[in-house]
């Protein structure tokens, strides 16, 4: 990896706190403030979390992109076109020719295969929503291959909405194309470079990747050679900041361009700002409430039930979700035609202690919430502890990193979790539901870590079923009708997820910036920022 002298780094990072002189971030340089405590991994095979896509979208193409004004839309990426059988069983892809890797190597068909190979062979996280579609080790060599440099074909291995696949395409970080030749002179004891590209890159991208230091600083620069001609901005520099006063301030000061994950006050101090604007996208995961059916206590329908009862959704919502997220209390997100209304879940005190003396637990009982110690994850755990105090049970909050919250989930050795998370990049049903509340396999051996149903123990036959036959239903109205089904039968068996708000994602700018685009797919990409000064 290229390490860039320490001078260079110092200078791009441009920060002094003392002092009042307004500062400015360089004109060819976008610098950003956020929290990469949730930022373990840039592999896109292994990579979550949406930190991760926002990086990797402006290091690697995709063959296809989602419109950031309307994500129903599918723009060309590398792929210059596509055509899909009238079976609905393979999609063939036309690579565009001239674009290059970073390392000048042609990127061809062949490496888009290799890369989407990758994934279902190291089997990590990401691999779980490409084997949901049949795709396997086993399979993949067959169903996706280079028919020659320009052509790429995706055979689907099951009945499945093709439409899906290509939403899939644009929105996940699995499905970036890296330069098989430059990871492959990387691999260690078979692992397909995954040690490698934990801490580096091989992408075509509009910016390449010069260092990364975790939980400090990352630092790309721009490529000259990318495709769609050279990025206005010569670098990028994403800078680790957990605190929301400490981001208020560098952006008053001109110190950064781009503040994220900010508390409510500091946002609604900054809208008074006439110097930055603040800009908010809505976006298909959700803050959720989950708790492991694996636990004895919540194996009972009606303890998850009283947890239902004991979440203070309007107060959170009104309370510490203004610029984070809307209230949401469906497993699909918003905005789409299957969605149902929110069922009007409310706090009931009585409600929930009447349930829980059914389920033998008068007194309430002892349990534990791990969450991410950022907020807004913290804030809704604490007001989440103290609402189940009112129904007798005692929590305690067990705040973590990602890798400790997420893991103990992955694992399936938790108790009680607010997290975020679901589908919701593919504006389709089956995205939230394949995510939240499809389990088709509860064993422990299945380690179906990408599926939050799975993480959870709960699993439901009748839903798995109507979920597996929705996807394949070309009637529209047939279609939404199955949707419908699936919410309320979700409803009616208490999943072990109970979603609370939908996430929305602010940005606090400086006012000089343009075309900066929040992506609703997390996949905001910085090729075409600049600054007018």
């Amino acid at each position: 990896m290229k390490k860039l002298p320490f001078l260079l780094a110092a200078c791009a990072l441009s920060v002094s706190l003392i002092g009042t002189i307004q500062a400015k971030t360089p004109a060819d340089q976008l610098i950003v403030g956020m929290s990469m405590n949730n930022l373990l991994s840039l592999d896109p095979a292994g990579a979550t979390g949406n930190d991760v896509l926002e990086i990797n979208a402006n290091l690697y193409d995709s063959l296809v992109e989602l419109d950031p004004n309307d994500t129903h839309t599918v723009l060309p990426g590398l792929a210059e076109s596509w055509t899909i059988t009238p079976d609905n069983k393979s999609i063939t892809f036309k690579i565009r020719k001239g674009v290059k890797f970073h390392s000048g190597n042609v990127l061809t068909a062949e490496d888009a295969a290799w890369s989407l190979q990758r994934v279902l062979k190291l089997n990590l996280a990401l691999a779980s929503g490409w084997k949901s579609y049949g795709f396997t080790a086993q399979n993949v060599d067959k169903q996706i291959r280079a028919v020659d440099p320009q052509t790429l074909v995706i055979d689907l291995p099951e009945p499945a909405d093709p439409k899906l696949i290509i939403y899939t395409l644009g929105t996940s970080v699995s499905s970036v194309i890296l330069d098989s030749k430059k990871v492959m002179q990387h691999q260690k004891d078979g692992d397909m470079g995954r040690a490698w590209l934990t801490t580096n890159e091989a992408g075509s991208g509009p910016f390449a990747l010069n260092d990364w230091r975790q939980k400090d600083v990352l630092l790309m620069s721009r490529f000259d050679g990318y495709w769609r001609g050279a990025p206005k901005l010569r670098r990028v520099v994403l800078r680790h900041m957990t605190e929301s006063q400490t981001l208020r301030l560098m952006l008053e000061r001109g110190d950064i361009d781009v503040a994220n994950g900010m508390s409510v006050p500091d946002v609604e101090a900054m809208k008074k700002n006439q110097n930055v604007r603040v800009e908010s996208v809505k976006r298909g995961t959700v803050y959720y409430v989950a708790v492991s059916v694996k636990d004895p206590k919540f194996a009972d329908k009606r303890v998850r039930l009283a947890i239902r009862n004991l979440i203070d959704y309007d107060g959170i919502n009104k309370t510490v979700m203004p610029n984070y997220g809307v209230l949401h209390q469906r497993p699909i997100q918003s905005g789409l035609p299957a969605t149902l209304p929110n069922p009007g879940y409310k706090l009931d005190v009585p409600a929930a202690r009447k349930l829980l003396a059914e389920a033998g637990f008068p007194n309430g009982f002892k349990t534990t919430i791990r969450v991410l110690s950022d907020p807004p994850f913290i804030n809704i755990a604490t007001n989440l502890q103290a609402t189940l105090a009112l129904g007798g049970i005692d929590a305690s909050v067990i705040p973590g990193t990602g890798n400790q919250v997420y893991g103990a989930m992955r694992d399936r050795q938790f108790e009680i979790i607010v997290g975020r998370g679901g589908g919701g990049a593919e504006p389709h049903p089956h995205s939230s539901l394949r995510a939240l509340v499809y389990n088709p396999d509860n064993s422990n051996e299945a380690k179906l870590t990408n599926f939050q149903g799975w993480r959870t123990s709960f699993i439901s036959p009748e839903i798995n079923s109507l979920i597996e036959k929705a996807v394949l239903e070309q009637d529209a109205k047939k279609q939404i009708a199955m949707y419908q089904d699936i919410q309320k039968l979700y409803d009616e068996q208490v999943g072990a997820i109970q979603p609370i708000s939908q996430m929305v994602d602010t940005v606090v700018l400086q006012k000089d910036l343009r075309n900066f685009k929040s992506h609703p797919a997390s996949t905001t990409r910085w090729r075409d920022v600049f600054k007018q000064r």
